[in-house]
């Protein structure tokens, strides 16, 4: 297939800045291709009217972290601001990042962070430019390692809201909070996964009331959910890897629901790639810990989850090819432009849909 294939408009407009107040009162579009009708409009907090006693939600506990650095380089006298979005710990002190102007910057340069006025009660935070990839990916080592680092980048860093948000207004105190879910417990993420932001402790108890359950997994959601796809042919474009881990106690928990006739909704597209690469041919859920660069298109045959909410995503983007295999191209375009009709917000920030398969599992 072709990246043209899913494209569509989007007014700006429609784009979410700030999340909904309860989180729970988000717009959730309900799509059925197997009921009459397809598309119906409700509220996240309707979840448990929606699901069935026994059905198990499976939600990512990643936790965000304040990855998106603002610092100077330094050479010869000249100064150049430089923008780094930390992607993976490489070591104790050593990050893989991607730079703006990554251009600018020469293995060997130092660069400041702190400049700001955001200095940390360590001093400033320096590092050093180890490496230089493609795609403006660099290796950065630090003066600090460890817990000391860990405490600068907290003090120093920024949420690292998405270009669509970011570009619209800078972050501030609110996105800390606003930009986590409830379940966040393992730091390691530079992008929240969305579909759990609208989550709340009522909507979780009457959740538990109605005989539906939660599992917990763990992906670490990487800035290449970001990045376009630069490919025409989708068969050229190559997946960022992102570390997830599955427990054997999860693992065997939402087996033993499927087992009793539950069905596993995953809660985010982040959670459904990690349970579909921790899942065999014949279904079974098993334990997981390392990386997955899955790439789901229209074709894919699921294996492990029998319905998926999440929020509206980008056009011509992973996510959305991720959606229209699951619900259908032809349905989920016509799903968003209901969407545009009837006022949803789109985004991380954005309202739900509740999509169940174009061919049941």
């Amino acid at each position: 297939m072709r990246t043209a294939d899913f494209d569509f408009d989007l007014p700006q407009d429609a784009i979410a800045l700030r999340p909904a107040e309860p989180r729970d009162s988000a717009k959730l579009l309900v799509v059925r291709p197997d009921a009459a009708p397809e598309l119906e409009d409700r509220v996240v907090s309707d979840l448990p009217s929606l699901l069935r006693s026994g059905d198990v939600l499976v939600v990512n506990d990643t936790k965000v972290i304040p990855a998106r650095l603002i610092g100077t380089r330094e050479r010869n006298g000249v100064n150049v601001e430089v923008e780094t979005t930390l992607l993976k710990r490489l070591s104790p002190e050593r990050w893989q990042a991607l730079a703006r102007p990554a251009k600018r910057l020469h293995v060997g340069d130092r660069i400041r962070f702190g400049h700001e006025s955001r200095v940390c009660l360590l001093g400033a935070l320096d590092a050093t430019v180890e490496d230089k990839g493609e795609g403006g990916e660099i290796t950065l080592g630090f003066d600090f390692h460890g817990a000391v680092l860990d405490e600068a980048i907290d003090a120093l860093g920024h949420i690292p809201l998405p270009p669509y948000i970011a570009s619209k207004r800078e972050d501030d105190d609110r996105d800390r909070k606003d930009y986590q879910t409830m379940f966040a417990a393992h730091e390691g993420s530079v992008a929240a996964p969305t579909a759990g932001l609208h989550f709340t402790d009522a909507l979780s108890k009457r959740l538990a009331v109605a005989g539906i359950g939660v599992q917990r997994v763990t992906l670490h959601v990487g800035a290449g959910t970001f990045l376009p796809v630069k490919t025409d042919d989708l068969s050229f474009h190559k997946m960022h890897a992102e570390y997830g881990v599955i427990s054997p106690q999860t693992a065997r928990e939402i087996n033993e629901a499927r087992t009793k006739g539950g069905r596993v909704i995953a809660v985010g597209t982040t959670a459904l790639r990690l349970l579909e690469s921790a899942t065999s041919e014949s279904g079974e859920v098993k334990p997981f810990a390392g990386e997955t660069a899955i790439f789901i298109t229209p074709g894919y045959r699921f294996r492990a989850v029998d319905a998926l909410l999440t929020n509206f995503h980008l056009p011509r983007s992973t996510l959305f090819m991720l959606v229209s295999a699951f619900a259908g191209l032809e349905r989920m375009k016509q799903a968003y432009a209901h969407a545009i009709a009837n006022g949803y917000r789109f985004y991380s920030y954005g309202d739900g849909s509740l999509l169940f398969p174009e061919t049941p599992r």
